[in-house]
C-alpha cells in the first residue's frame, strides 16, 4: 500500500520525533476506548501495513511484532466506560489518545515526548503540535502503524475481559453490538464494563 509522506514532509521541515496516534473501540458496548501513540523509525517500512480493519486477525499478530520491533517508542492510552459514560465517547477518545502520548515509552522504559502528532480525524488538547489526517489510517503510515498496536492490545484485553465477565461472548464480538451481544445483554443484563450511555440508546438491547 502507497501512504502519502506526512512524515516525510514533516521531517523535511525539521521534525525529529513523529508519533503516530490512532485509536481503537469507539463504537462498542462494552469496555474501554483504546489508543496508541507510535515512532516509527525513520527508515522504517514494513509490507503489509494498512488500515487495521482492513487486515486479517492473523495477519495483524504478525504485524504487531515487526511493529514494535521497528518503532522507537510505543504508548498505550486507555478511557473506562465510566469516563465514557461521564465525559462521552469523543471526549473519552480524546483523553485515551493524550494518555497514550504521556505513555509513550522506548525499549528501555524512558519517557519519548515526540515533537509533533499526526492523529486520525481528531484533534486534542495537548501542547504538541498536532495534524488531524482524515482518514490517517489509510494514508498515514505511522497511524496505520499505531491502529494495528491498538486494535491487537485491545483485542487481547478482549480475551481477559471474557474471563472476568464470562457469558457474554466478549472474546468473540469484542464488545461491539452485534446481534449475539444484544442478545446475551437481554438474557444476562449489562455487566459493570459496559457503557450504559450506549445501552440507553438500544431498544432493550
Amino acid at each position: 500500500m502507497t501512504f502519502e509522506n506526512f512524515e516525510k514532509d514533516y521531517r523535511e521541515k525539521g521534525s525529529k520525533l513523529i508519533a503516530g496516534v490512532d485509536e481503537v473501540g469507539r463504537g462498542c458496548l462494552f469496555g474501554d476506548v483504546l489508543s496508541c501513540a507510535i515512532i516509527m523509525k525513520e527508515d522504517s517500512n514494513i509490507e503489509g501495513i494498512n488500515d487495521s480493519k482492513k487486515i486479517t486477525a492473523n495477519k495483524r499478530k504478525k504485524l504487531y511484532f515487526q511493529i514494535l520491533e521497528d518503532s522507537l517508542a510505543v504508548g498505550i492510552g486507555r478511557a473506562n466506560s465510566k469516563e465514557i459514560d461521564k465525559l462521552n465517547i469523543k471526549m473519552a477518545t480524546h483523553l485515551s489518545m493524550v494518555r497514550a502520548i504521556e505513555n509513550l515509552r522506548n525499549s528501555k522504559g524512558e519517557v519519548v515526548t515526540p515533537d509533533l502528532v499526526l492523529i486520525d480525524a481528531e484533534r486534542i488538547e495537548t501542547n504538541i503540535f498536532q495534524h488531524s489526517i482524515i482518514k490517517g489510517d489509510e494514508n498515514c503510515y505511522s497511524i496505520a502503524c499505531a491502529s494495528i498496536i491498538a486494535k491487537v492490545y485491545r483485542d487481547n484485553l478482549c480475551l481477559k475481559w471474557a474471563e472476568m465477565y464470562p457469558g457474554y461472548g466478549i472474546e468473540r464480538h469484542k464488545g461491539y453490538g452485534t446481534k449475539l451481544h444484544r442478545e446475551l445483554l437481554k438474557k444476562l443484563g449489562p455487566s459493570p464494563m459496559h457503557r450504559m450511555s450506549f445501552l440507553k440508546n438500544l431498544e432493550r438491547w
